[in-house]
């Protein structure tokens, strides 16, 4: 039986490294953790999600695949209710709220802010602010990448704690590390953001928006990148 898994949960898997205890948060069905440790990337998953339906269907694939040994589950909302023994915490597939209501109380009882944590996160809505908001908790972006499921383009990308490095407004919609990273799905993804933000200054022109100018900034910022984007795919 293979595997259900996504392109964006195949990203995911790439930014594990070998032999890592991995925490898969919301693990649904228990895909990745089965593809990381049938793969042999993994050297053992911790696998939550707040529902028991999914938990127990995880349960469930893990026996049929015979990695049940290499996981331990739990029922947890979140972090709360898991062990704190992994190098790795994987969030995939929530929306930017979800995410950040996931690290801010491991993040307020000091034991998710260590730098020997790497948070793999793939965000399905609100990336902007789920960069500046990792940024002003004192993460740094060390890489992300791009994913596409469906018609969807998605970043994927791994955080570690290391304060003092800011981003521009502009740099929350591109991060340097996408740029860094230069993926074939780079252009599409920069014309959906940069989309965005052209229709968020119409809106904010009828509307007589205050915070316009920092919209206008953003936008002639981003398109100052078109040269790093486009400039080696001519």
């Amino acid at each position: 039986m293979k595997l259900p898994l996504s392109d964006r949960l195949l990203a995911c898997a790439n930014f594990v490294k070998k032999g890592d205890r991995v925490a898969d948060i919301g693990c649904d069905h228990g895909y990745l953790s089965l593809h990381l440790l049938t793969s042999g990337i993994a050297g053992s998953c911790i696998a939550s999600d707040v529902n028991e339906g999914p938990l127990h269907s995880a349960m469930r694939n893990a026996r049929k695949f015979g990695v049940s040994e290499k996981i331990e589950f739990h029922l947890s909302d979140g972090v709360q209710n898991i062990p704190r023994d992994f190098d790795c915490m994987v969030c995939a597939g929530m929306g930017a709220d979800t995410i950040m209501s996931i690290i801010a109380p491991a993040y307020d009882d000091g034991w998710l802010a260590d730098p020997k944590y790497r948070l793999i996160l793939q965000c399905q809505s609100k990336r902007p602010e789920l960069r500046q908001w990792l940024c002003d908790k004192g993460f740094r972006i060390n890489r992300e990448t791009l994913a596409k499921d469906g018609k969807f383009v998605y970043s994927i990308m791994e955080v570690v704690f290391d304060p003092g490095h800011g981003i521009t407004p502009a740099q929350a919609y591109i991060s340097p590390q996408l740029l860094e990273d230069n993926h074939p799905l780079l252009p599409e993804y920069y014309e959906r953001v940069k989309r965005g933000i052209e229709l968020t200054i119409f809106g904010m022109k009828r509307a007589n928006d205050d915070q316009l100018p920092i919209f206008e900034t953003i936008l002639s910022d981003l398109v100052e990148m078109e040269e790093q984007i486009y400039g080696n795919r001519q």
